[in-house]
C-alpha cells in the first residue's frame, strides 16, 4: 500500500470512495451544522493560510483558493505570494480573487527567490494567531479550518495542530489516505508525519524563525523541527480527519519530485542540525538505498550490560538454536544470558545446561513450579546483573548481528523505557511490528502476516516508531523501570497479556516505548497453531482478558494513541474501520 499511484490503485481508490461515501459527511449535510457549531465557540482565532505560487496551473490555483473561500469557518485570511512567475496569468488570477474577497492578501515578487523566500514573504502578510501552510495546487476540506479552530480553542495548550491527509488526482479522485497517529516523535525523525495540514501558533513561528532557503525542498521539515523544539510534546495535537487533499497528478512536478535526492539530503541536514541544537547523541543517515527516509543512529556510551532472560522447560530443539544464534551472531559486546529453568527434566537439556555453565556462556536460574510466564521471568530478573533486561523467548533466532546494538542504542534518550524488535515467522512473514491495544478487545500485533519485505502503509514497517506496546518475545527494558512497575504481573496475568500490561505500566509512568525494524529476529511461533481449546486454559485466558478490561478499561484500550481511530480493531491488518471510532464535534449521529 505504500505510495501507490492512481493507475495502480484502482481497487484502493474504489474502496476508499465507498468509505468516504458512507462516513464522510457531504457538504450539504454538514456545512450548516459546522457553521452553527463554530459560531458558538467562545472565541474565533484568525487562521492565516500562507501559500507560495510559481507558474501555477491556473485551474488548480483557482481550486485551491476556492477551497479556502468555501470554508465553514470564516475567521481566516489567505496570504499568497507569486514568486516571480513567468506566466502572467498567475498574478492576474491572484489580483482578481483578492478583489472579490478582502480576506485574501496577495503580493508579487519580481524575481523567483525559491519556495522558502516566497513563503517568508507570505508570512510577513499574516496577522492571524495561527499559521497554516498550503501548496498552491492542493485543496482543503470544507471544514478543515473549523476543525483547526475548534481544536485551538478547546485545547488551550495546543501550539502545533496537524490533520490527516489524502491524495487527489487530475480527475478529482481521492486515494491513499494517511490516517495518522497522535504525535510520534520517533516516526517524525524518519518522515514528516505532520506534513499536511499543519497549523502552528504564531508565537512558535516567531521563536523558531523563518524558513531557510538552504533547505529548499525540505524547508517545511526544517521549520517544523525548529518548531517542536519550542513546545512541550502535549502541545502537538492531532485531528483525526482528512482535512487536506494533496495534488498528485501526471501534470504536476513539484520541487521534491524534480530534485528527489537533493530534497532528501536537505531533510537529513535539517534533522542532523536539530540533533546538534538539542544536544541529542544521534546522527541521521539514509534508511535504505533508494528509500528517501531517515534513520537516526543513536550513540550510547558506555555500553550497558544487558541481561537476556530466556525462560524454558526443556524444548532443547528450540532453545539450543536460539542460544547459538545469540552467541554466534550478536555483535554487541556486553551481555549475559540467564536461562530461567522451569523444571526441565530431559537429560539432553540438563546436559546442555551443564555445558553452558562450564563454558560460562549462560547462568541457569531455577524457576520451579507450575508454569507462570510472569513469575518465571520475574525470578530471573531479580538475579540480573545488567542495567537493561531483555525478555527473550526460547524460540527466537537472530537475523542481523547488530540487533542488540540497535535496540540498546535507543536508551540514549532518557525518556525511552522499553524497546521492541521486528519479528518474523519461520516462513518470512511478519509476526510482530508493535502492539496496538483494543484489537480483539485487549490488544494485537498490528501488520501481522504482512510479507516480510513489505514497507507497510506509509512505510510503517521499515521506520522506527513509538508504540503503545511490544511483545515479550523480544524486548528490552531498563531494569530500574522493570523493578519500579513491579515487573510482569504474576498474580493476574500468568500467560497472556502480561507484556501488554507491562507496556501500559511503563507508559503510565511517563516513559516511551520504541519499536525498531532494524532489530530483526525469527520467532518460531507456529503460523498454523490454533487456539488451545483445553477448558482450563480457555477459562484462564478469559480471566486474563477480563482482568485487562477491568484494570485498564475498554475505552482506554480502544483509544491507542499510536493508532488511528479510522483504522480497524477487528483485525491486525490496519485496514479502514467500518465505521471509524470518531466523529466531528458538530456531528450528532452515533459513531
Amino acid at each position: 500500500m505504500a505510495l501507490l499511484g492512481p493507475a495502480k490503485a484502482d481497487n484502493h481508490v474504489s474502496s476508499y470512495k465507498r468509505w468516504l461515501q458512507q462516513f464522510e459527511p457531504p457538504y450539504s449535510a454538514s456545512a450548516p451544522a459546522a457553521r452553527a457549531y463554530v459560531a458558538s465557540l467562545p472565541r474565533k482565532p484568525t487562521i492565516s493560510v500562507v501559500m507560495a505560487c510559481y507558474d501555477s496551473n491556473i485551474d488548480w490555483l483557482r481550486d485551491a483558493v476556492d477551497s479556502v473561500r468555501q470554508q465553514t469557518y470564516d475567521a481566516w485570511e489567505l496570504c499568497v505570494v507569486d514568486d516571480g512567475s513567468s506566466n502572467a496569468d498567475v498574478w492576474s488570477t491572484l489580483e482578481s480573487v483578492a478583489l472579490i474577497d478582502s480576506r485574501i492578501k496577495a503580493k508579487r515578487c519580481h524575481s523567483n527567490g525559491g519556495i522558502s523566500a516566497a513563503t517568508n514573504e507570505a508570512l510577513k502578510l499574516a496577522t492571524g494567531e495561527w499559521i497554516a501552510f498550503m501548496d498552491h495546487d492542493d485543496l482543503l476540506s470544507f471544514d478543515a479550518l473549523a476543525l483547526l479552530a475548534d481544536t485551538a480553542v478547546r485545547t488551550e495548550s495546543a501550539r502545533i495542530i496537524y490533520t490527516d491527509e489524502d491524495k487527489i488526482d487530475e480527475n478529482g479522485r481521492r486515494y491513499e489516505p494517511y490516517f495518522k497517529s497522535s504525535w510520534n516523535r520517533e516516526l517524525f525523525y524518519s518522515q514528516n508525519m505532520l506534513n499536511h495540514l499543519t497549523a502552528v501558533h504564531r508565537d512558535v513561528i516567531k521563536a523558531a524563525g523563518p524558513l531557510r532557503s538552504e533547505y529548499d525542498g525540505s524547508q517545511d521539515y526544517d521549520l517544523l523541527l525548529r518548531c517542536i523544539e519550542q513546545v512541550a510534546e502535549d502541545a502537538i495535537v492531532h485531528i483525526p480527519f482528512v482535512c487536506y487533499h494533496w495534488r498528485f497528478a501526471t501534470q504536476r512536478v513539484n520541487y521534491s519530485q524534480a530534485f528527489g535526492q537533493q530534497t532528501f539530503d536537505n531533510s537529513l541536514k535539517a534533522l542532523n542540525s536539530h540533533f546538534e541544537r538539542t544536544g541529542q547523541p544521534a546522527t541521521a543517515e539514509q534508511a535504505q538505498p533508494e528509500v528517501f527516509y531517515a534513520r537516526p543512529r543513536w550513540r550510547l556510551e558506555p555500553k550497558p550490560l544487558v541481561s537476556l532472560i530466556i525462560p524454558t522447560r526443556d524444548r532443547l530443539k528450540l532453545l539450543e538454536p536460539a542460544i547459538r544464534s545469540i552467541r554466534d551472531l550478536t555483535s554487541y559486546p556486553n551481555y549475559e544470558i540467564l536461562i530461567a529453568d522451569n523444571d526441565s527434566r530431559e537429560k539432553e537439556t540438563l546436559d546442555y545446561f551443564t555445558q553452558l555453565k562450564r563454558a560460562s556462556l549462560a547462568r541457569i536460574i531455577p524457576a520451579p513450579g507450575e508454569f507462570n510466564f510472569s513469575r518465571i521471568n520475574n525470578i530471573a530478573a531479580r538475579e540480573a546483573k545488567g542495567s537493561v533486561i531483555g525478555l527473550i523467548n526460547n524460540d527466537i533466532e537472530v537475523i542481523n548481528g547488530d540487533w542488540l546494538d540497535e535496540m540498546v542504542s535507543h536508551f540514549a534518550r532518557p525518556d525511552v523505557g522499553m524497546v521492541g524488535a521486528k519479528l518474523y515467522y519461520t516462513d518470512g512473514r511478519i509476526q510482530h511490528a508493535g502492539v496496538v491495544t483494543g484489537i480483539g478487545g485487549v490488544a494485537g500485533h498490528v501488520y501481522k502476516y504482512f510479507p516480510g519485505d513489505a514497507p507497510g502503509p506509509f512505510s510503517q514497517l521499515i521506520l522506527p516508531r513509538e508504540t503503545t506496546g511490544v511483545t515479550a518475545a523480544c524486548l528490552l527494558i531498563r531494569k530500574t523501570l522493570y523493578d519500579q512497575v513491579g515487573g510482569l504481573d504474576e498474580a493476574n496475568l500468568t500467560v497472556a497479556f502480561n507484556d501488554v500490561d507491562l507496556s501500559l505500566k511503563v507508559r503510565r509512568g511517563g516513559s516511551k516505548i520504541v519499536w525498531t525494524p532494524n532489530a530483526r529476529l525469527t520467532h518460531h511461533e507456529s503460523v498454523s497453531r490454533g487456539v488451545d481449546t483445553a477448558p482450563e486454559k480457555q477459562r484462564r485466558f478469559q480471566r486474563e482478558v477480563q482482568y485487562m478490561i477491568s484494570t485498564w478499561g475498554s475505552d482506554f484500550l480502544n483509544s491507542d494513541p499510536y493508532y488511528s481511530p479510522n483504522l480497524t480493531l477487528d483485525g491486525e491488518d490496519a485496514s479502514r474501520a467500518w465505521p471509524p471510532r470518531t466523529r466531528r464535534p458538530w456531528d450528532k449521529s452515533p459513531c
